[in-house]
């Protein structure tokens, strides 16, 4: 039953993963390409994305499985053979408990190694390629508005670099108009500085006080196109960045992560226990989507009542998962409010496993329903 549910997750798990990862893919190419970025870098940053994501569906997929393992049991009579050799709904939760604990594990290397480690180097990269003004400009035939008021355009890149027909528009400045046009022109580095020297060209400078238009021909001209994009700032990684060693109280990681980041304590606070609970979650995840299923092998019109029941409970843990959230982030003392949705979710399965070993109380219970039935009737 374990490799079953092993081999299902597996599935579930990259069927899922992929779908998101699509549709993550797809918002990158279009923000990274668009800016001139080479193809290499959005493989980089499709690759950053996948630790994030795998965590996303991990939950999702563990349920997935844990819910078509057992149905398919079921139909095949094999839960009715193992309960017939003594078998409780108890003991055949077990290896369900061991899956859950497999995916508990995997999800926690996600949360407090991989996902921030990918998240910070994802950060680090973006960074860089802020400061690379050269790959954000260097797209011919497109007019770029790499930052607001700048314009670009590049109607062809020769082989060895030279720009062919530039023009460029500053309206940072609400009452000046700067723009310039150059038959030729380099990009060039400059003591940390990239500069666009243009080539036989013309400046023109409009004034909206008075209305005034100055035009200039140059033969070359320097323009600070680094100074015009602004330079990218060092900002100290993001809470969700960092690894959870470094949020750990006795390390001073709390205080450090909230004077750096700005972030309130509380803030710190539930994204620590929040990493710890995701593997709670799988566990509690697994179990709801088992034990709600063993309640359907006594019924003759399927089991699809018990999946959609299944679903009902999973959203209620979501629910609780938000609301215990936003109280922790308000008040720090309550970080133990955190692993609430993974206590509902073991009590609900707990209740649920305890019905389904009392088959004689349900069948009085569902008996004394149907005499009630017809005495109404």
């Amino acid at each position: 039953m374990l490799s079953q549910l092993m081999v299902l997750f597996g599935f579930f798990a990259l069927v899922l993963v992929s779908i998101y990862w699509i549709n993550s893919a797809v918002r990158l190419f279009d923000r990274l390409i668009g800016d001139g970025q080479s193809a290499l870098v959005f493989l980089e940053f499709t690759a950053l994305t996948l630790p994030n994501v795998i965590r996303l569906v991990l939950p999702m997929s563990v349920f997935a499985a844990a819910v078509y393992v057992t149905n398919r049991l079921s139909n095949e009579s094999e839960l009715v053979v193992m309960q017939a050799t003594g078998f409780s709904p108890w003991r055949l939760a077990r290896p369900v408990v061991y899956y859950g604990l497999i995916i508990g594990l995997l999800m926690s290397l996600l949360t407090h190694i991989l996902v921030p480690i990918s998240g910070g180097q994802m950060r680090e990269r973006e960074a860089e390629i802020s400061r690379n003004v050269t790959a954000r400009l260097l797209t011919e035939g497109t007019f770029l508005h790499p930052v607001e008021g700048i314009t670009f355009y590049i109607r062809q890149i020769d082989l060895d670099g030279t720009l062919n027909d530039v023009f460029l528009s500053d309206r940072r400045d609400p009452t000046r108009a700067l723009s310039y046009t150059a038959r030729e022109a380099y990009l060039i580095q400059d003591k940390g500085a990239v500069k666009l020297v243009m080539v036989d060209g013309l400046a023109q400078n409009y004034t909206a006080t008075g209305e005034r238009l100055f035009t200039t021909t140059f033969d070359d001209f320097a323009y600070d196109i680094s100074g015009a994009l602004g330079a990218a700032e060092d900002k100290p990684p993001a809470v969700r960045h960092r690894p959870t060693w470094d949020l750990l109280p006795g390390t001073g990681g709390v205080d450090r992560a909230v004077a750096e980041t700005g972030r309130s304590r509380a803030y710190v606070v539930e994204q620590l226990h929040f990493r710890v609970n995701q593997a709670f979650l799988c566990v509690a995840a697994a179990l709801i989507g088992f034990s709600t299923l063993l309640l359907g092998q006594f019924s003759r019109f399927g089991v699809w009542r018990q999946i959609v029941g299944a679903l009902v409970l999973l959203v209620v843990v979501k629910l609780v998962e938000g609301l215990a959230t936003d109280v922790v982030r308000g008040d720090a003392s309550l970080w133990p409010m955190v692993y609430a949705p993974s206590l509902v979710g073991f009590l609900m399965a707990a209740v649920i496993l305890h019905i389904a070993a009392r088959p004689k109380a349900r069948r009085r219970l569902r008996q004394q329903e149907q005499a009630t039935k017809g005495q109404s009737a």
